[in-house]
């Protein structure tokens, strides 16, 4: 498949556990999708992003390193994105429906687990975040470390 993520994810600051519906977990993870689209940003300092698969899945199944994170007016953001979002323009708008403003996330390298990571017996969670949580810095450099590299991307 690829390398190992040990030596291939750069400087581990912040890391974040993102609940991300499979079919937009699955296109990031095959590079097909290179930004996750969100109603508020993550802090800046968030070097990493845990991509946990919401039900059926309910597991965590890969990482990508931040790139960069932008927050635009919809409209705006969908102009700097649209051509590697991954999501049409119907479901875009219907997402940020009411909202001044939107962020970005540009995915960087990604990472993928081996198996699936259950969330009770990985990180003592019984309820995935609704939206993301951040990780003690130790944590995430240990999951990620288990993953393999398959990608690098440069900003989208």
């Amino acid at each position: 498949m690829g390398t190992t993520a040990a030596g291939h994810v750069g400087r581990v600051g912040r890391v974040a556990l993102m609940s991300i519906h499979p079919k937009y977990a699955n296109q990031i993870l095959a590079g097909a999708k290179r930004v996750e689209f969100r109603k508020r940003p993550i802090a800046p300092d968030v070097t990493h992003v845990l991509v946990y698969a919401t039900a059926p899945v309910s597991a965590i199944v890969g990482a990508f390193a931040v790139n960069e994170q932008v927050t635009l007016a919809p409209q705006m953001l969908w102009r700097r994105f649209r051509h590697v979002a991954g999501i049409g323009w119907a479901d875009f708008t219907a997402y940020y429906t009411g909202r001044q403003s939107g962020t970005g996330i540009a995915v960087g390298d990604v990472l993928v687990a081996d198996e699936p990571m259950c969330l009770q017996s990985r990180l003592g969670l019984f309820r995935p975040p609704q939206s993301f949580q951040y990780l003690p810095t130790e944590t995430g450099r240990t999951l990620l470390g288990e993953m393999q590299s398959v990608n690098r991307y440069s900003t989208a």
